[in-house]
This record gives C-alpha cells, sequence and structure tokens, in this order.
C-alpha cells in the first residue's frame, strides 16, 4: 500500500520553503506506507502494491454508490417512468429501503437511475427498482460510454456472502456493493472462473502487542510492526480482472477485506487501523466467527523480510485459496458487529 512518487512534481519552484517541505512531507509518508505493504522482491512474487490517495468517504452503513454508463436488467418492482428521484443516492436507498430484513426477503435488490439530463430527456430522473433471480450473478443488460444509465445492487439478509475457501477452512466474506460496486463485481466475476491457481495467502502478521483480541490499538503502543493483516492476492493465473477503480467508504477495521492498492492484492485486516483513514477500498467484511480462522493462517510459521527498510513476515508456506458461492445462516452482520 505504497505509491510511486508522483512524476508530475514540481521541479521549477524547489527553492520555494513551503513547497519544498510539502513535498519532503508527502515523500516522508508515501515511503512509510510502501514499506508497510510492499510486496517481497523475489521474481515468483513480486509486486507492485500502491497507496490510492484518500477521498472522504461516507460513514459506515451510508454507503449508496453505483457504476455509471451500466444497466443491469432485472423484473422491475417499481417503474421509473412513475417514479423519479433527484439523485442516484436517492435511487438506491429507495432500494434498500425495500431490503431492510425486517418484512421478510428483498422486495428489491437493484437499482437503476437515469441522472444525465441532457442524455436522459424525458427519462431524466427515472429510478428503477429491480429484483434479480440470482443476486450473484445480477443480469448486466449494456455498460459503455453511450449508456445514460447509473446501476448498483443491494444485498439482504444472508445475501452477497462469498467464500475464499483453504485448508484451514472457509472464510465467508460479506460484500459491500453499495461502497465498492466494482470491486464486488470484480469478485463477482471470480465466482465464475473453474479455477483460481495463483490465488493465495503469503503474508502474514499477528497483532502482536500493538492491538488487543478486539482490534483495538493499545495505549502508547507503536503501529507496528507488526500490522495485524493477512495479505494475499486473487490473481488467478491465466486471468486478467479489470483494472479496480478506487472507491473509499468504510475505514480499515478488523475484519475489514480490502484492495492493496488497485488490487488483485488485497488483505484482511486484523485490526482497527483508523489511522490508515480512507486510504484503502474496502470491499467486504468477514463475518466474525470466521475471524479464528484468520488468526489461525496468522499463526502459521513465517520468516522475515525487509520491504524498503521495515520489518516483515511472510509465511513459509503460501496458503492456496478459492472463491466461491456460499450461503450462511449467520444473517447480514454489519461493520459494528
Amino acid at each position: 500500500m505504497g505509491r510511486k512518487p508522483n512524476d508530475s512534481e514540481p521541479t521549477k519552484y524547489t527553492t520555494m520553503i513551503l513547497l519544498l517541505v510539502g513535498l519532503v512531507s508527502c515523500t516522508v509518508v508515501y515511503i512509510f506506507m510502501s514499506a508497510v505493504m510492499r510486496p517481497t522482491g523475489s521474481p515468483a512474487v513480486e509486486r507492485r502494491l500502491a497507496v490510492v490517495d484518500g477521498g472522504g468517504g461516507d460513514v459506515d452503513g451510508e454507503c449508496c454508490n453505483g457504476i455509471e454508463s451500466f444497466e443491469l436488467w432485472g423484473a422491475a418492482v417499481k417503474w421509473g417512468s412513475d417514479f423519479k428521484v433527484n439523485s442516484t443516492n436517492e435511487c438506491c436507498e429507495a432500494c434498500k429501503a425495500m431490503c431492510t430484513g425486517n418484512h421478510g426477503p428483498c422486495l428489491c435488490d437493484t437499482w437503476v437511475f437515469c441522472g444525465n439530463k441532457k442524455a436522459c430527456g424525458d427519462k431524466f430522473g427515472e429510478c428503477w427498482l429491480k429484483k434479480q433471480k440470482d443476486t450473484l450473478a445480477p443480469d448486466k443488460q449494456e455498460e459503455g460510454n453511450k449508456i445514460m444509465w447509473t446501476s448498483g445492487i443491494v444485498f439482504g439478509k444472508g445475501e452477497g456472502i462469498v467464500a475464499l475457501e483453504t485448508e484451514f477452512g472457509a472464510i465467508h466474506v460479506k460484500l459491500l456493493p453499495e461502497c465498492s460496486p466494482h470491486s464486488v463485481f470484480n469478485i463477482l466475476e471470480l465466482l465464475g472462473l473453474r479455477h483460481c491457481a495463483g490465488c493465495q495467502f503469503f503474508r502474514a502478521e499477528t497483532r502482536g502487542q500493538v492491538w488487543d483480541a478486539h482490534g483495538d490499538h493499545i495505549k502508547d503502543a507503536s503501529f507496528g510492526p507488526p500490522y495485524a493483516l493477512l495479505q494475499g492476492t486473487l490473481g488467478a493465473q491465466g486471468t486478467t480482472l479489470d483494472t479496480v477503480t478506487s472507491e473509499f467508504c468504510p475505514e480499515i477495521r478488523r475484519g475489514s477485506v480490502a484492495w492493496v492498492g488497485l488490487g488483485p492484492e488485497f488483505f484482511i485486516s486484523l485490526a482497527n487501523h483508523q489511522e490508515w483513514k480512507n486510504a484503502y477500498t474496502v470491499f467486504g467484511y468477514v463475518l466474525p466467527d470466521d475471524m479464528e480462522i484468520v488468526e489461525k493462517i496468522t499463526q502459521l510459521p513465517t520468516k522475515l523480510d525487509v520491504w524498503t527498510g521495515v520489518n516483515v513476515t511472510v509465511l513459509e508456506n503460501p496458503v492456496p485459496l478459492r472463491v466461491r458461492r456460499a450461503k450462511s445462516n449467520n444473517g447480514d452482520l454489519n461493520l459494528n458487529s
């Protein structure tokens, strides 16, 4: 989760004291974050991990994002020609209001909004609320720059859960399409693959004496190392996933699953990393009961390595994983659980 220095940094006015101080400060921050999450230098696992410039995200539970120039199909439960709103957020919230779990199954799991006044014409403001036959394989109609619609999906209780299968057990992850829709659709693509050869966990760092069992930072302790995380890749050999768009919503908490840079590297956090703010795209969270499996993997034999001057621990034997559909009896557990 470090990134290369910005090639466009100014050079003509380096004599200006304030600008020079600013550049030096930024460089120090970038170097530190690179050290925290940079992969090994081994050719077999060499990876470029980039810090993503933070963009103020919503508070957990208040995300309501979709994908522009993208139209999802599905059976209409509320016709857009009869239901117009002012924004994508309102359209998304209208769908979420029909998927609270308080009155049985979700009546709506897909929303489609027309928000480009010029392109939409008399359809401007239309909000179509729909229901998919399969929420993990939503019916995509069209996408591209000429599409005037913005679409999103909503997962209700027990829905949108995938499993990261390992020899130590399945780590169930609840996806967050309202926060990171592009990321979630990338994960849904993985479900269609016959294999995930090359997908693995390769770095494991415990909570050490820095964070307690609840993931809270211990007063006066450092912020690592160790950095309380399990890092891996979803880059299956022979398969190229679409580049993930930077999306920001929840901060990193215990159980958060987030991309390193723009993927396919990702990590599961064992701690509440408020100090990282919204630096990483969180696309899901591990169901609390399965954090025991995550902790178990981080306890496997590791070896020391040094990434940009910082000591890290990598697994002596990487743990293979694959992504599959999963059903959970735990219901929809929110990030505050």
